[in-house]
């Protein structure tokens, strides 16, 4: 939840793992403290004084700890010294593993043992992209197992990208009475059988959240399982379902549900669904829609609901999300909303410019918008002339074929880049682009932190130009001096990898796909960039002699990914050896060829060496 043994991989907050193995060798040296010669008690008399003063230094310190919560603070405090390496030990309450590889879980709990909430990372972020053999790893059991034992105390558990089993959740529901906060992001490998033993046995339970996880249906009314008497929910979300859901039972279970903040629905829910559920809840912050679409019943000459009221009559509702299935006539059903709204998701909404200009000029206060290339160029003007506030844009691509003509261009990124001037975090999927629009837009938003630029399509140059894209990017890590995630894309010469080893000090996310020149580019980005904590490359020509530039600083980071780039299983060795530490897997693809070239290549930083449950078509070098 981005040194310290536990929170192995380094993000944001983060430092190197081998700062841990400093403070377990300062924890492990033990000297005889507080004895002296007491006169009067005989020659050569020993006597112990009392450790109180040291005591009540220890109680002061762990106090004073309490208010440490920056991970990158407390790993700096816990190498202080081996009294200040207990307390924060003891003081710690959360604790945050960015790979659930780089640490066991027998070491993570014998350390931290008030630990209440426990976050934890598995696969690679190219998994989302099915760049990941199925079984590739990062099983939840082993850490819930060891979790039970010792922290029969815990309240919240974050996954993401894990394997999660139906008898996981049944154990972690039966080890933790007093559990609250249960989110899933990206996870897999579970059912409803599990959300029903979850739901009937966290009796205290605040939080569920399935983000974008593969949820299997087991014919289990999960909805039903959830207390019958008034329940502490807060938050519920399962917008990732791929089936129905139990209506009456979710209706049952939001009325009785006071405390309720968040609801999104997922597309099984109808949109007079949607409106007895809102009545029922108008204390909602944060709404997901499901389905918001026309019914066979008005067809019919049914009456429909009166919509807008409903969600008039949310006067909290600052966060908009779902549309699925959308009808672009219930629009107007959510404008009495929009000018409370400071976050707006229509990434599952393919409506157009003036569909989308028909809500977005209500929106002034809006800081993140989610939205699909559908709109154009011109619903992106629209943005940019009312939204002055908005801080994150993502803009996601309806076909990401890159044989076809993108409805969004550079066009629509400086106009983004023109009229939202506080715009810190944007990613951007297009299939044209232009050096002077990315330039525009790292002069006009300087306070970007992350810049992620998608250009569809293996090596495209500057649409007008024909130039690489080098100076565009090169424009990006010189005049937006918070920038610590960056995705480059496009033609590329080894000059923007000159320039981001340059200029990109802060840079600790560098992804680079369909991209690159020679290995001379992946070397001044090892070489340059001294914060680099992750890199992922995809289908680039970077090989051996890149790979093995960075020999001085993977022990620094959290991992290397690189597929389809042109290493070889002799020089993955070579860096294996090298690094004894580093856990260096080569992972095999079905239909891979049976020689000297490699695949994939995941390296990371661990204190327990290679794992054991590794499948027969990953090889870890050593």
């Amino acid at each position: 939840m981005r040194v310290n043994q536990v929170e192995v991989p380094r993000d944001e907050n983060g430092s190197s793992i081998l700062d841990l193995a400093r403070a377990d060798i300062a924890e492990s040296s033990t000297k005889t403290r507080n004895c002296a010669a007491c006169p009067g008690s005989g020659s050569g008399s020993m006597e112990f004084q009392s450790p109180y003063p040291d005591q009540v230094l220890e109680n002061v310190l762990e106090n004073v700890l309490h208010f440490l919560t920056a991970r990158r603070d407390r790993n700096a405090a816990s190498l202080v010294c081996k009294s200040w390496y207990r307390a924060e030990a003891l003081t710690r309450s959360e604790l945050f593993i960015g790979n659930c590889y780089a640490v066991s879980p027998r070491r993570a709990t014998s350390r931290f043992t008030r630990v209440r909430s426990v976050a934890i990372k598995g696969k690679p972020r190219f998994a989302d992209f099915d760049l990941m053999p199925i079984n590739w790893g990062a099983l939840f059991s082993p850490w819930v197992a060891a979790m039970a034992k010792a922290y029969p105390w815990l309240e919240k558990v974050y996954l993401k990208r894990m394997t999660v089993t139906d008898e996981d959740l049944v154990l972690l529901s039966e080890s933790f009475p007093c559990f609250k906060e249960l989110v899933l992001v990206c996870c897999d490998g579970f059912g409803t059988s599990g959300l029903a033993a979850v739901a009937g046995r966290c009796r205290q339970l605040r939080v569920l959240d399935l983000v974008e996880s593969e949820v299997d249906d087991d014919d289990v009314e999960w909805l039903s399982y959830f207390p019958e008497s008034q329940t502490h929910l807060e938050s519920l979300v399962f917008d990732c379902l791929q089936f129905a859901v139990n209506f009456d039972a979710l209706e049952k279970l939001v009325a009785r549900s006071p405390s309720l903040k968040k609801l999104r629905l997922n597309g099984s829910v109808t949109t007079p669904q949607l409106y007895r559920l809102i009545t029922q809840a108008p204390q909602l912050t944060h709404l997901g829609t499901g389905s918001f679409g026309a019914l066979e019943a008005v067809a019919a000459g049914d009456q429909e609901p009166d919509y807008a009221s409903a969600f008039a009559a949310c006067k909290s509702l600052v966060c908009l999300s779902g549309f699925r299935e959308i009808f672009p006539d219930y629009l107007p059903a959510i404008y009495p909303v929009c000018t409370s709204l400071t976050s707006l998701n229509f990434s599952y909404a393919n409506i157009n410019a003036e569909h989308l200009k028909s809500v977005i000029c209500l929106c002034h206060k809006l800081q993140t918008l989610w939205v699909l290339d559908s709109i154009c160029d011109e619903g992106l003007q629209a943005v940019a002339a009312t939204c002055k506030d908005l801080r994150e844009l993502r803009v996601f691509p309806e076909n990401p074929n890159e044989d076809v003509e993108g409805p969004v261009s550079e066009v629509g990124l400086q106009a983004i880049s023109e009229g939202c001037n506080k715009l810190q975090s944007i990613l951007y999927f297009c299939q044209r682009m232009t050096n002077a629009a990315v330039v525009a837009m790292s002069k006009n938003c300087p306070d970007l932190v992350v810049f992620r630029l998608c250009i569809i399509g293996r090596y495209r140059p500057d649409a007008v130009t024909g130039e690489p894209m080098d100076e565009g990017f090169g424009a990006i890590v010189m005049n937006c001096k918070k920038l610590t995630r960056l995705a480059v894309s496009g033609l590329l010469t080894d000059r923007a990898f000159s320039y981001i080893g340059k200029y990109g000090k802060l840079v600790r996310t560098l992804s680079v796909a369909f991209a690159g020149d020679t290995d001379m580019g992946l070397k001044y980005v090892l070489e340059g960039c001294h914060n680099l904590q992750k890199l992922e490359i995809r289908d680039s020509p970077f090989g051996n002699e890149a790979l093995h530039s960075g020999l001085h600083h993977y022990y620094n980071m959290r991992f290397v990914w690189m597929s389809s780039c042109k290493l070889t299983r002799h020089a993955c060795q070579e860096v294996a050896r090298a690094l004894p530490h580093l856990v260096v897997e080569v992972i095999r693809s079905q239909g891979e060829r049976n020689d000297d070239s490699v695949e994939i290549l995941y390296m990371y930083r661990s204190l327990d060496g290679p794992r054991s449950d590794a499948p027969q078509f990953v090889t870890i070098m050593q």
